[in-house]
């Protein structure tokens, strides 16, 4: 199958260079392209891509508004794309807002092409792009320094199993399903089934979400 993407910058030079990169392989294709937020909307709502590559700082609309936008499950009908956030360092306050809002993940602006690449197939494949090493550090940053509204986690979570519960705490401190299973000790596949159901007991869109709703219900709490 194969990726309909388009990209979203302020930089004509990067979105060319990112498109010319992303269009050469052979399951990826290039769709659109756009400056701000807001024409990303109208490129989305004309293209239907699969995943949106969307920086995060634009003139006219910024990429987390518009990616509350087109995330945005009270709009009837509307086409959900995967949305990959581009970031750097220096704004890091956003990823966590753009989790929230429904991302599914962030990319620094200077990963290496083949992390560009595989973080559109991973997206795109329904999984969140979460690199345990950096999103580790950055989401316990956020959570600390921008907390969010605490509910009681027995409230949202009690409809999980221990099993599950336990599952979600490893997903939330940035294990990858195979460092899931082993500490575990269970098959990897068995992991995804657990993940599959906490996603759908919780009605999250994907492990990224998953990530936000165990600290904001206090599940985990940074530096645990």
């Amino acid at each position: 199958m194969t990726i309909r993407v388009i990209i979203v910058d302020d930089q004509a030079m990067v979105r060319a260079g990112f498109a010319a990169l992303l269009s050469a392989q052979s399951d990826i294709d290039v769709v659109g392209d756009a400056a701000d937020g807001s024409e990303a909307l109208e490129v989305t709502g004309r293209t239907h891509p699969d995943v949106v590559l969307m920086d995060v700082r634009m003139p006219v609309m910024d990429g987390l508004e518009a990616a509350r936008r087109l995330l945005d499950p009270a709009t009837p009908g509307a086409h959900r794309p995967k949305v990959l956030m581009l970031t750097t360092f220096d704004v890091d306050d956003y990823v966590y807002e753009a989790l929230r809002a429904g991302a599914s993940g962030f990319l620094l602006k200077d990963a290496p092409p083949a992390d560009l690449i595989a973080a559109v197939r991973v997206v795109a494949a329904g999984e969140a792009l979460l690199a345990p090493s950096v999103t580790r550090r950055l989401i316990e940053d956020f959570a600390r320094t921008r907390p969010a509204r605490r509910r009681d986690p027995k409230v949202r979570l009690n409809g999980l199993t221990p099993r599950e519960t336990e599952v979600l705490e490893l997903i939330a401190r940035g294990l990858s399903n195979q460092e899931i299973a082993a500490q575990l000790v269970l098959a990897e596949q068995t992991v995804k089934t657990h993940i599959g159901r906490i996603l759908a007991k919780l009605d999250l869109r994907d492990r990224a979400q998953a990530v936000v709703l165990a600290y904001e219900s206090g599940l985990v709490t940074p530096g645990q």
